[in-house]
Parts: structure tokens; C-alpha cells; sequence
């Protein structure tokens, strides 16, 4: 569904590169290619030597480098990251990468997920002197790093440092002397590396390598830090692999379709989804439409299973700003159909399965169902293919609290009223998992549960369930 509409964001996507002369224009595309991860802020960071260059800023990729200011970017290797902030968390200060200098050397960091335990460790430094100049879960590994002993080395450093962090993180990490890539334990966010020739590229998405030609090498292992520089690469440990716990929303929702993670592509895994969906319900209908873009490929699918032809029954506004949604109930009815426009003559006289990938807090749900009965469906049938969303995300995901969604203390049929649908099916967690295919064997197949049942693969501090929403990225 539609992530600005509904509040559903993951929250970044990072991007690294080494060995390359025109690292800052390769890490340009590859951030276009990762925009969907992230539409508040985006920056570049590049090494020249010793020096680093940094532009960023709020914005799209293309609104934050809309100049020539991209040739300033000196250096043959560079990071970058494209993010989406929570409310406390915008502001430049919190446009990564971070830079931080010192007489003992440079780094600058990048990071997507959601750091549990950041709270304490950043109260736990603050008592020891450290003072933070961003609200961003991603300072408080620089401040471990740099008050590690003076008498370890700087890989020993960031590897003390990253085995005292809790929860989701995929960090890219420039330092004077290469280019660090890590994983946390669980795997919990998607991170791939690659090849451009000689050089090493690295990003949340392959997506990012195919449009830099690039060639995708292997998924970065849970628990594992790489070292790139140019003696070339070397892979080293953290922490011990967990149990694998890849977030099952990026099959489901934030991914591009045209994506691998570990081996799976994305669109095809979306359109098995449907396929089961298909399989778990029976329903007398004309007509398959999928909520675009996220939903097309389950709603694909399940045309193909049940046999109901699949028709463009919703079109997506390409050319509507991000900042087009007002506080009012008026505006926002508005605002849905200026996105989202209903194909009449598909629809009208019509039974229509409206597939969608996910039920957040279900306004928007009931907004398209209306849009669809105003364009003259006889009924509407809305079918998810995820599980019911029932418990809030600590580990990069916009969803915080049990309050934001509707699957919370509801029954289907209860929810199926407030959004107005005739009548409302959830795939099944067993069928999710089974449809999406990772090949790990554990007991959730390598994948987070977490939002669909509450279980979480890691501690969950006290000061992460928190009445507000502290900074994640």
C-alpha cells in the first residue's frame, strides 16, 4: 500500500562503494535505485586521501543533488544512505552518513535498523563524557568505537564496539584506511555485496547493482564485519550467527520486486504469496485488482491460482509531491484520490478482489474500498497477502506502537467492518513463510515474525517500548 498515506516506512537504505574513480557518481544511482527505502534525506560521503567530502540534506536523491555539487565529491570510495525520519529525528544533523574527525583518525558511518539497547548505551556514555550532536541510533557506535582502548586496533575497535549493540542493524562504515560492511547476529535487514570491475560495492538492495552494472557476489553473513581496502577483502566476525531472522516485510512490502534477498527474488515470492492466498480462500468475483505498486505481483498471482481475470483496477499517480498530505479528514479524502484513481469502466457493475500487501492502521483500506464502490463495484473483497499486523516493530519499521494498528484486539470480521469490505482474508503465517521459500529450516524459515505474532528474535528493552517515538533509522 501506500507508505506515505499509512505510515508503514522502512527506514533507510545504505549503499557503499571502494576502488572506483567516480565513486560519488556511482553512489548517486545506486542511492536513486534504493529511493523507495527512504524520501526524507540522502547524503554521500567520499574519501580523498585522508580527507572526506560529505553533501547531504533533506530531500529526494535527485532534490539534495540537483546541481553540480556531485563533482565536489572527491575520492575513489564513498557511502551513502537514503532515509525516512520519525518526527523527533528530522532535521540535517540526522542526514546520514555521519562524519565524525579527530586527531586519531576520520570515520563516517551509515546504518539501517534499529538499535534496541541505544538508550542505554548512550546514557551509559553520556556519563562518561560523551556528547551527542544528533538524535540518530547511528552516533552511538562512533562513540563506542572511539572510546574503545587506544591500545587495540581499529578492526578490534569496531568489532568491540558492534558486539555491544542489540537488535537490526546493516552498517557501511569509511574509515581513513577502507571500507567496513556489518551485519547484525539475527540478519534482520537485507545487505548485499557486489562487483563493478575491481571495485567492491555494497547495498540494501541488488536493485542498486543492477542499475550501476554492477554483479551481486553474495548477501553479507549475520554477525559478519568485512574489511575492504586496497589489499582487498577480508571477511572476520563480530559475533556468532543467531537464529537467521530476515524482516518478512521486505519480501512482503519494502523491497523492489525487481530485488534478490539471500537468493529469492522479490516479485516472485509476492507472486506466490497471492498464489496461497488463492488457495486459502474462495471467492466468487469477476474481477483481481492489487493496490499498486507493492501489491501487483500477489495480485498476479492470485488471478493465475483462482482463475479471476487480473485488471488494472487502480491507477497510481506518478507526479502527486510527498508533502501533499494535510491534518485534516477533508484533505486526506482528498489526498487518496489524487494518488490513487479508480479505472471505472474495470470496475463499474463489477465483484472485486482487491488485493493488498499489508492493513496498517486501516484508513486507507477503507478509503480505497470506497473509491472502488463509488466507481461502481458491487462488492468489494479485500484480500492481504501478510498476516494481520498485531505487534509494533523495534527494528526499523515506522510502527511503534500497539495503538497504530488495527489488527490489534480485532478480529477480521471487525476490521472488515471498519473498512468496509464485503469480505476480508489474511494469508496465513504458515502460508507466508511457505510461499516466500527461504531455504533456512529453523522454525519461522530464517524470517522475523515479530509484527505478526509478537515474538521478537531478540531482547526488547524496557526504554525501546516507549510512549514516543525516539529517532530510528
Amino acid at each position: 500500500m501506500l507508505a506515505e498515506l499509512r505510515g508503514l516506512n522502512e527506514e533507510c537504505g545504505v549503499f557503499g562503494i571502494w576502488g572506483h574513480e567516480d565513486a560519488a557518481q556511482i553512489s548517486y544511482y545506486g542511492l536513486h535505485a534504493l529511493q523507495h527505502r527512504g524520501q526524507e534525506g540522502a547524503g554521500i560521503v567520499t574519501k580523498e586521501g585522508k580527507k572526506f567530502h560529505v553533501i547531504k540534506g533533506e530531500g529526494l536523491v535527485n532534490e539534495v543533488f540537483s546541481g553540480n555539487e556531485i563533482n565536489d565529491l572527491k575520492g575513489n570510495s564513498a557511502i551513502g544512505q537514503v532515509r525516512y525520519s520519525t518526527e523527533n529525528g528530522r532535521g540535517i544533523e540526522n542526514v546520514q552518513p555521519l562524519v565524525f574527525r579527530s586527531t586519531t583518525g576520520s570515520l563516517s558511518v551509515a546504518h539501517n535498523g534499529n538499535i534496541v539497547n541505544a538508550v542505554e548505551l548512550r546514557e551509559h556514555l553520556e556519563r562518561q563524557g560523551s556528547i551527542f550532536q544528533t538524535n540518530s541510533d547511528t552516533e552511538v557506535l562512533a562513540h563506542l568505537i572511539k572510546k574503545s582502548s587506544g591500545s587495540l586496533t581499529q578492526r578490534d575497535r569496531v568489532k568491540k564496539a558492534l558486539s555491544m549493540l542489540k537488535g537490526a542493524f546493516a552498517f557501511v562504515i569509511l574509515t581513513d584506511d577502507g571500507l567496513m560492511v556489518a551485519q547484525d547476529p539475527n540478519g534482520l535487514r537485507p545487505l548485499s555485496l557486489g562487483k563493478l570491475g575491481d571495485a567492491w560495492v555494497v547495498a540494501s538492495e541488488t536493485c542498486a547493482f543492477d542499475l550501476i552494472g554492477a554483479e551481486w557476489v553474495r548477501s553479507v553473513e549475520p554477525g559478519e564485519l568485512i574489511i575492504i581496502n586496497d589489499k582487498g577483502l577480508q571477511s572476520d566476525r563480530f559475533a556468532k550467527a543467531a537464529d537467521s531472522a530476515m524482516c518478512s516485510m521486505e519480501y512482503v512490502y519494502f523491497a523492489r520486486p525487481d530485488s534478490d534477498i539471500d537468493g529469492i527474488n522479490i516479485h516472485s515470492a509476492r507472486k506466490r504469496c497471492g498464489k496461497r492466498l488463492a488457495r486459502e480462500v474462495h471467492i466468487e468475483a469477476d474481477v483481481v485488482t492489487g493496490v499498486p505498486d507493492s501489491s501487483i505481483s500477489a495480485a498476479i498471482g492470485f488471478s493465475e491460482e483462482s482463475g479471476i481475470p487480473y485488471e488494472l483496477g487502480l491507477i497510481k499517480s506518478r507526479y502527486v509531491g510527498r508533502t501533499f498530505i494535510q491534518p485534516t479528514q477533508e484533505m486526506r479524502e482528498r489526498g487518496v484520490k489524487m494518488k490513487l484513481s479508480p479505472v471505472r469502466q474495470v470496475v463499474n457493475g463489477k465483484r472485486v478482489v482487491m488485493v493488498d500487501d499489508s492493513i496498517v492502521r486501516g484508513t486507507t483500506s477503507k478509503r480505497i474500498v470506497n473509491l472502488l464502490k463509488e466507481a461502481g463495484a458491487t462488492e468489494v473483497h479485500v484480500v492481504i497477502a501478510s498476516p494481520p499486523l498485531v505487534s509494533p516493530c523495534f527494528y526499523g519499521v515506522d510502527i511503534s506502537t500497539d495503538s497504530e494498528l488495527i489488527a490489534t484486539n480485532r478480529t477480521v470480521d471487525e476490521i472488515r467492518e471498519l473498512i468496509g469490505a464485503d469480505s476480508l482474508t489474511f494469508l496465513s503465517a504458515e502460508g507466508m513463510v511457505e510461499a516466500i521459500g527461504r531455504p533456512d529450516k529453523t522454525k519461522n524459515c530464517g524470517q522475523c515474525l515479530a509484527c505478526f505474532t509478537g515474538e521478537y528474535p531478540t531482547e526488547i528493552y524496557s526504554d525501546t517500548v516507549l510512549p514516543h517515538k525516539k529517532e530510528i533509522v
